[in-house]
Parts: C-alpha cells; sequence; structure tokens
C-alpha cells in the first residue's frame, strides 16, 4: 500500500480520512482540490494540474485525495495500488456538505483550497451531490470490482467504516513492513 486513491461524494469524510491515512502510514497526502484552484480560489490551468498530477503518480508514494480532472481520475486509478471508494448514503453526504459549510464560516474546512469561498464550494458540492448518481453508480462499482484483481479495493459505506478503515490500513502496513 505505497499509492492510495481516495474518492467519493462531496462530503463523504475523505479529507479527512485521508489526512489520518497519511499521519498513520507517513506516506505524503496530496489534496486535488488544494492542486486544481489558486490561492484566490480560480481553477488553474488543466495543462498546469495534469502536469502536477502526472509527477505526483510518477513518484514512490502517495495519497491522492478527491476527483479533479475526469482524465486524471481514470490515470490515478490505474496507477494506484490501493482504492478507496466512500460511497456514503446521500442523506448522509448532504448533511456532512451542510456542516462543512456552517462549520466552514468559522473555520477553514480540512482540505479545502486557500482562499476559496467556502458558500461558492458548498453550493458547487450540493451540485455536484445531485449530478453524482450519474458518475458513481452500479456501474462504476462493477469497474471497480474489476479492478480489485489487481489491486486492493475498499468500498466504505458508512460512517462506522469510515472510522475503522484508517485503523485496519495500520496494520496492513505493519503487516506488509514485516514481510519485507
Amino acid at each position: 500500500m505505497k499509492k492510495i486513491a481516495v474518492f467519493g461524494k462531496p462530503g463523504s469524510g475523505k479529507s479527512t480520512l485521508s489526512k489520518k491515512l497519511a499521519s498513520e502510514t507517513g506516506i505524503a497526502l496530496y489534496q486535488l482540490d488544494s492542486m486544481l484552484y489558486q490561492k484566490n480560489g480560480e481553477q488553474v490551468s488543466h495543462e498546469g494540474f495534469e502536469a502536477r498530477h502526472d509527477e505526483i503518480l510518477a513518484s514512490e508514494s502517495w495519497i491522492l485525495d478527491g476527483m479533479g480532472l475526469l482524465g486524471s481520475f481514470n490515470k490515478r486509478l490505474e496507477a494506484a495500488d490501493t482504492l478507496v471508494y466512500v460511497e456514503l448514503p446521500y442523506l448522509t453526504s448532504y448533511w456532512l456538505v451542510t456542516k462543512r459549510l456552517l462549520k466552514g464560516l468559522f473555520i477553514k474546512p480540512e482540505g479545502w483550497p486557500e482562499g476559496s469561498s467556502v458558500l461558492k464550494g458548498s453550493l458547487q458540492s450540493y451540485k455536484f451531490l445531485k449530478l453524482s448518481p450519474k458518475f458513481w453508480n452500479d456501474k462504476f462499482l462493477k469497474r471497480l470490482e474489476a479492478m480489485s484483481e489487481n489491486k486492493n479495493v475498499y468500498v466504505i459505506r458508512s460512517v462506522k467504516e469510515l472510522s475503522e478503515f484508517v485503523h485496519q490500513c495500520e496494520e496492513i502496513r505493519h503487516r506488509e513492513g514485516q514481510s519485507s
């Protein structure tokens, strides 16, 4: 477990999970939203993002958190040895986006691009959640299942599973370290 892609709907706890995972494993964390947006909240060029993304994929180890651009997402799925799909129920995701919005009025949300508007970002998250069933669906799950032959694939479907996942990863990394 050296190249880990963490992805899922907005408000699913990906950033919190990724940060804990990076802390437990010592693997460098790259949050895609922070790579996609400049400090003033404007989006970086596709070319600039792709170049940075490809540089990270070529490195020895990484945790990449988020969706990014669709082309980069597909590259990331192929390059990763571990895929973590956080698929919380939609009501939970809507609640977590709302909670992040309210908390964000006082404290910058975890993994949030510097200088970005929490209100604007939250509205985008709501919009993306509404469109999510077109992407995060049974067809996508079947694609992940097919990938599980060559890599570790985890699908997290509840807040409880989300909480337990970091502990499981710590145990797996510990066992891998002993067998090397």
